[in-house]
């Protein structure tokens, strides 16, 4: 068994940047984020890339979010702020790929994993693959702007509300109605479909798909409020700190949030 860590290959004209974390359903350690981080700017400065399609390993989830046991550590909410910092500048990096995007979803897309797949360009997912962001209901914490904007742009404030306020679940059939997801193909023919949507965006002049992709970052993710105060707020409170201890113990009842 490997230690979790993303791994980028190219092949031609297309990279490949793979969650390699199997046994945790691909979750993120903060190595792997960083990795990430350096994976797309490693993508950004290479002039001979078209696409970057980004896959989980093992067939059971795209990525399953971060991992839980460092916010063990976390002291008060100015430790949340900085996480949520970090990751915001992780994602940025991602946003920024000047190239087309391409997310493939087979198993689960929760947490980090959804912001990841938010961030591409397009989403091919199995029938069986299902996305969300249940953090009201297992840690008590929240996302920061930039991942709201970005997760609600993508997916639909509705949509975005279900996710979060009622901690829902959403089939891949249902995203495939809402436009969340471009196409929707059983397991079998996944290869043939991505390959064939990396062919269609790889003959796309680059210079217009990175122009058009910067113009819509700008308008969609910049000139968010500042919301650090609220983030201090949630991840700094007696229910985040029971929530991360419930869920590190796989206590299956919810936490009996109190809000404070």
């Amino acid at each position: 068994m490997t230690a979790p860590r993303i791994v980028f290959e190219k092949t031609g004209d297309v990279a490949h940047i793979l969650f390699d974390n199997p046994a945790a359903f691909n979750a993120l350690t903060a190595r792997m984020w960083l990795d990430l981080r350096d994976a797309a700017a490693a993508v950004a400065q290479d002039e001979t890339i078209r696409v970057v399609v980004f896959r989980g390993v093992g067939g059971k989830a795209f990525v399953s979010g971060t991992d839980i046991s460092g916010f063990a550590k976390f002291s008060d909410g100015a430790d949340g702020v900085a996480y949520e910092t970090n990751i915001d500048a992780c994602m940025r990096v991602v946003d920024r790929i000047p190239v087309t995007t391409i997310a493939v979803v087979d198993g689960w897309a929760v947490g980090g994993g959804l912001n990841i797949a938010a961030a591409c360009d397009f989403r091919i997912a199995t029938p069986d693959a299902r996305f969300g962001s249940p953090i009201g209901r297992t840690l008590g914490n929240c996302l920061s702007a930039l991942s709201v904007a970005r997760i609600g742009g993508a997916v639909g404030i509705g949509i975005a509300k279900r996710m979060v306020l009622l901690g829902e679940i959403v089939s891949a059939p249902e995203l495939l109605d809402s436009g969340f997801l471009l196409q929707v193909v059983e397991r079998d023919g996944l290869d043939a479909a991505v390959e064939a949507l990396c062919r269609r965006a790889a003959e796309n002049a680059p210079l217009t798909t990175a122009a058009t992709k910067e113009m819509i970052r700008l308008m969609a993710l910049e000139g968010l409020p500042d919301v650090d105060a609220l983030i201090a707020r949630v991840y700094g409170s007696a229910d985040f700190r029971a929530g991360v201890s419930a869920f590190l113990a796989r206590t299956k009842a919810l936490p009996a949030w109190t809000g404070r």
